[in-house]
């Protein structure tokens, strides 16, 4: 059944708000308990529905996963290859991860294309080429990827642009290997030190992550864990924001600076408090804020793409003009249609979009076409004047838990209904 939020907007938001685990770190991360014999036990897994998707493909290689509240252990004892099919893999763009563990482990792998949010091609062929690097034969045929690594070598591989996906995806599959795998040019974000953290937990021998050059020595096997995954800096960023515009006091336990170094310099210029501690950060808005003249988006440790959205709306209520430009992904631009609807200022051409502050939104009925354009429109609604409809909120929930009811808790008018 379609779902949709309905949001009376403009009012103060404060209390607590928790940040959840990074789905971006947990979706690698349950690729790699593949290269595991043994159980693993998730202290801390949120409801994302991303994350439900991806122990449903885990299913499907007879690997055991029980859910007890927030607890998710996976049992790993009797795993076995499978097909995975389009069924599988169109809902989840993070279908891909589980391509280097399956190789590391059964030798071949045959793998649907993955979907997930329509934001941009996202090509995977920095993943292909580092494998064939490596000795993998690989053949792409009537939409599927049929892998073979009888000869997979450890060696050396360098990525011809920054890809954390094909960062992650070598870097569980050369686990493994005998041998030492250096790969180079490769993303430093938080989520890829995180996968390397849990493999390392695991019995891996990874250096490196979180620098340009990540060194893999070879293991025959790696034993069970309990692990806890570091906090979404993506959703604490999305808060924080939220927090910007309308928060008095509003205080968001497990937001740190270091995680969005970039935004909260962007909100040090701007009319907000926020102060820090060891917990989290509370953040009051002090009114309208000045506009920040240019922002790009670009690989770690610069602005992420996955809150441009959400800053575009902060931005859409700044005194000024703000230039955002997004350069990882062709079509993530789609939510700015919909600000338009709700009295926006902004103006699209190629990868920049001009926003010209104006005094007030006004609710609108408006669709989410993927994960952090959702989110943005409901900060939107949330500030908007009036009612907004926020619909197409399955996207919303790949990467969010009961966003709702966490900030109705907060003192949001908000509602989930059905369609």
């Amino acid at each position: 059944m379609k779902e949709k939020l309905l949001i009376n907007g403009g009012k103060i938001l404060s209390g607590e708000i928790e940040v959840e685990a990074s789905k971006n770190a947990y979706l690698p991360i349950l690729a790699g308990s593949i290269l595991c014999d043994d159980n693993v036990t998730f202290l801390n897994a949120p409801h994302f529905s991303d994350i439900e998707n991806m122990c449903e493909i885990l299913k499907l290689l007879n690997i055991k996963v029980l859910r007890e509240g927030d607890i998710l252990t996976l049992d790993l004892h009797n795993k076995k290859n499978e097909k995975i099919s389009h069924e599988h893999t169109n809902k989840l763009r993070a279908s891909i991860f589980l391509l280097g563990p399956l190789l590391a482990v059964f030798k071949q792998a045959v793998i649907s294309y993955p979907g997930g949010c329509n934001i941009g091609t996202r090509p995977i062929d920095i993943h292909i080429n580092a494998f064939k690097s490596l000795g993998v034969k690989i053949v792409e045929r009537h939409g599927y990827i049929y892998a073979n690594a009888q000869n997979m070598k450890a060696g050396k591989v360098v990525f011809s642009s920054v890809s954390v996906g094909a960062t992650e995806s070598v870097m569980m599959s050369a686990v493994l290997l005998k041998g030492k795998t250096t790969l180079y040019n490769v993303a430093r974000e938080p989520e890829v030190k995180e996968l390397a953290r849990f493999l390392n937990a695991l019995g891996a021998k990874i250096t490196g992550a979180g620098t340009e050059k990540i060194e893999i020595e070879g293991v025959k096997k790696l034993k069970g864990v309990e692990f806890s995954v570091c906090r979404d800096r993506i959703v604490a960023g999305t808060h924080l924001l939220l927090g910007a515009l309308l928060g008095k006091d509003m205080r968001i336990l497990g937001a740190r600076r270091e995680d969005n170094e970039i935004l909260f310099n962007i909100l040090k210029e701007s009319a907000c408090e926020i102060k820090e501690d060891n917990l989290g950060v509370t953040v009051s808005s002090c009114g309208r804020s000045e506009a920040y003249k240019f922002i790009e988006t670009l690989p770690y440790p610069n602005f992420p793409t996955d809150l441009q959205p959400q800053l575009m709306v902060f931005e859409t209520l700044a005194n000024g003009t703000c230039v955002i430009k997004e350069n990882l992904f062709e079509n993530r631009f789609n939510h700015v249609m919909e600000l338009v609807k709700m009295g926006a200022d902004i103006f699209v051409k190629d990868r920049l979009a001009i926003i010209k502050g104006v005094e007030k939104l006004y609710g609108a009925d408006v669709f989410a076409s993927d994960l952090r354009a959702g989110a943005g429109l409901v900060i939107a609604g949330l500030v908007a004047e009036g009612y907004s409809t926020v619909h197409n909120i399955s996207y919303i929930d790949r990467g969010y838990e009961r966003l709702e009811e966490k900030y109705a808790r907060l003192g949001a008018d908000i509602k989930r209904l059905q369609e």
